[in-house]
């Protein structure tokens, strides 16, 4: 992969962290019932995607970032699952939810390209 691509992953990170902050409630709302603190782990995963596109900017620390970033997105998936089977019940943005569950491995595919 180029630079061009690895710049375009840290800003979607950045934007992506800083999101949690602008619209935390979106993001509380898919955190499954099961996780006690949806707030916190909000705000980790935000501070987390806003910290590893950073790093992936650092070309001493852009593996590690994506590691990072691989990490986060497998422990993101639950809630990717939780907010499809949500919107399933509710007949709500069905089709783009579903497309989200694969994407999430061709972020990990693009995070890997940095490794």
């Amino acid at each position: 992969m180029n630079l061009a691509t690895l710049w375009l992953m840290a800003f979607l990170y950045i934007i992506a962290g800083v999101n949690h902050f602008i619209m935390p409630r979106f993001y509380e709302k898919i955190i499954p019932p099961f996780f006690s603190n949806p707030k916190l782990i909000n705000w980790l995963s935000g501070i987390a995607e806003i910290i590893l596109g950073v790093m992936l900017l650092i070309p001493a620390y852009a593996s590690m970032a994506a590691w990072g970033i691989i990490a986060l997105l497998i422990a993101v998936f639950p809630a990717n699952i939780y907010h499809f089977m949500k919107g399933w019940q509710k007949k709500k943005m069905v089709w783009v939810l579903a497309l989200r569950l694969p994407f999430q491995f061709l972020l990990i595919w693009w995070a890997h390209s940095y490794t």
